[in-house]
């Protein structure tokens, strides 16, 4: 038995004892629906370890990433539902049949037409489940994100633009059509027109071969980092937010931003 064996096989032997007599009350009483929130906060922290580059930080986050699939296991173990032996089968199984260009004789050259043709084995491997285009999108996804793999399905099927300098203009028409609401005071109309803005954004960052979410969410790191530098700046002086007008508090902000240039 391999080292890498022995390893995964001892992780599960200690979930099984986590959950079973004399073990931890606190992972006893946890069920699948319990455990969904850590899933996804355990993402959001590997990407965190990635983005700080620090590997050992990412060894650590992957090790909380993989507790969550071992967790879900073992209760579904104790239900006779399936076991984690299952779970790596089914992958096994699923990564062999959706790459017949490598454990098979098809023939693809690209990363796009690998793409297709995974699309094509998963409606296949799904059948008359998926009637739409876009089904087989995760209805809990981040409303960026779903929206990125939205417009990605509905291009596969030739519902798009055909040049970014389209999707630019139709972002500038949802602009222009908020502008019209905002004029109006009408909050249901802002509401749509604010998301159809959003939604053309996402549009055009899939033109840019930029991710929004990610663009997003390093916008927030950055904002939070210049507001900190703000707030800093400001209590040397023994000042605080109040104490500034948006004059100097916009002067700290360009400091900011050349700090990180």
């Amino acid at each position: 038995m391999s080292k890498q064996q022995l390893s995964f096989d001892h992780a599960m032997t200690v979930m099984r004892r986590l959950r079973g007599p004399g073990g931890c009350p606190w992972d006893a009483e946890q069920t699948h629906e319990s455990l969904k929130r850590y899933l996804i906060e355990e993402c959001y922290e590997v990407i965190e370890a990635i983005d700080k580059a620090d590997d050992l930080l990412l060894c650590e986050e992957l090790g909380d990433l993989l507790l969550q699939p071992l967790f879900h296991a073992a209760i579904a173990e104790e239900r006779q539902a399936f076991t984690i032996e299952d779970v790596l089968q089914a992958l096994s199984d699923k990564l062999i049949r959706r790459h017949p260009h490598v454990f098979g004789e098809q023939e693809i050259k690209t990363s796009e037409e690998q793409i297709a043709n995974w699309e094509k084995i998963k409606k296949e491997e799904k059948g008359a489940e998926r009637k739409s285009a876009l089904a087989g999108i995760p209805p809990h996804l981040p409303s960026l994100m779903k929206a990125q793999k939205i417009t990605e399905k509905a291009a596969r099927v030739g519902f798009d633009w055909e040049h970014t300098d389209q999707v630019f203009a139709k972002v500038l028409e949802e602009l222009h059509e908020l502008e019209e609401t905002m004029v109006e005071r009408n909050e249901e109309r802002m509401e749509a027109e604010l998301g159809d803005l959003l939604f053309a954004i996402v549009n055009l960052g899939r033109f840019l071969s930029v991710n929004p979410e990610e663009a997003l969410r390093k916008t927030i790191r950055r904002f939070e980092s210049r507001f900190g530098y703000v707030e800093d700046a400001l209590h040397v002086k023994g000042r605080n937010l109040k104490d500034a007008d948006m004059d100097e508090m916009e002067a700290l902000w360009q400091e900011a931003k050349k700090r990180e240039q």
